[in-house]
């Protein structure tokens, strides 16, 4: 595969880096943190700027070459990241692009382009997570619609979402992997309850939610009822495989930022310390390969799992290193960014599947391993 810009990918990278010079200074001061009515308005705002732009459409109805070079360049210019979105963006509208109907395109797949609508991922319970086919929560159908009893945890940004993606039971008697079906539920529905959770870091972007008897109607079924675990491992490719585009540039621009920070306070005396960046300078840059390898499949396969579990583990590593060149690596200020960052480094070993999980699925679907007992 031919990675260097043709002659319209170079002039479509000018032009996008000139026109991102005049648009991001005149952007409103971010939010603060706890405002997540704020965080949406700003982050659904930088979406319609560039719907506007002409943008909008570039997650999906671009060529990959051009996707990958629209995210290196929006990071780089250090433009806003999807944000309270980023389930509409990079998991649900994907998914809803490749599986949904045209009736469900139409409905869906514009207000997410134009800013207008936020996805939260309804996927893991309490009793779900890694083994996220043991989920129980439940849909009987009546009528024209589903009657959905249950919980669910970890739902990202759901305070302030208009659909939720959703996983349901609608067979118990069926295998646990064949008796699922994926909805989108309305967030304003009846018999919703949303309640934060509160991280270590202080955030609450995560919230449990409790269903009591909601109604979603089967329209708003993607794919055939029972068939949702399939539709599930699209939703997954996506989020292993290309949502993490944006994350491998940042990580890139922090190691860089780190090596300088290490030459002007002394650090980079130390050998040690400077074969361990280079070793994750080269780490980044197979990852950035690997990940222009993955977006080039219009739905990501098993490289996603080769990806999300080299990558759980090399961002852990990157700010373990930020703590070695930047001050004590027991501390724990808060208000230092990149104490928060290593913070959150430690969850991305779990979230979008365990690295337990991914070993598994490399094992199974690319070395041919037979599963484990």
């Amino acid at each position: 595969m031919d990675l260097t810009d043709t002659p319209q990918e170079a002039e479509f990278r000018a032009r996008l880096r000139e026109w991102l010079a005049k648009a991001l200074p005149s952007l409103p001061d971010r939010p603060s943190p706890d405002d997540w009515p704020g965080r949406r308005a700003y982050d659904l705002g930088w979406q319609r700027t560039l719907y506007d732009a002409g943008y909008g459409e570039v997650h999906w109805g671009a060529e990959p070459a051009v996707r990958m070079i629209f995210l290196e360049e929006t990071e780089k210019a250090g433009a806003p990241y999807v944000g309270a979105n980023f389930v509409g963006l990079l998991h649900a509208g994907p998914t809803i692009a490749a599986e949904g109907t045209e009736e469900q395109k139409a409905r869906w797949l514009p207000p997410v382009l134009r800013g207008e609508e936020v996805w939260c991922q309804g996927f893991s319970e309490p009793d779900a997570g890694s083994d996220l086919a043991a989920l129980r929560t439940r849909a009987r159908r009546d009528g024209d619609d589903y009657v959905v009893s249950g919980s669910k945890i970890w739902t990202s940004h759901a305070e302030v979402a208009d659909w939720c993606e959703l996983l349901v039971r609608t067979d118990p008697d069926a295998p646990k992997h064949r008796g699922i079906t994926w909805l989108a539920m309305p967030m304003d529905a009846p018999g919703i309850t949303v309640r934060p959770l509160r991280t270590l870091a202080g955030s609450n972007e995560f919230a449990e939610v409790f269903l009591d008897e909601v109604r979603v109607p089967v329209a708003n079924r993607v794919g055939a009822e029972n068939d949702g675990w399939r539709v599930t491992m699209v939703t997954l490719s996506f989020e292993r495989g290309t949502a993490f585009v944006g994350e491998v540039v940042a990580c890139r621009r922090v190691l860089g930022e780190l090596a300088l920070a290490a030459r002007e306070n002394g650090r980079w005396d130390d050998p040690v310390l400077r074969r361990r960046l280079g070793r994750l300078n080269a780490e980044f840059r197979a990852l950035w390969r690997l990940t222009q390898w993955n977006v080039s499949d219009s739905v990501p396969g098993v490289g996603g799992s080769v990806f999300k579990l080299r990558y759980s583990h090399a961002r852990q590593e990157l700010y373990e290193a930020a703590a070695e060149v930047l001050g004590d690596p027991a501390a724990l200020d808060l208000e230092q960014p990149w104490v928060l960052d290593r913070l959150s480094s430690l969850s991305y070993t779990i979230a979008a599947g365990t690295s337990q999980i991914q070993h598994n699925i490399v094992a199974e679907r690319v070395l041919g391993l037979p599963k484990g007992r």
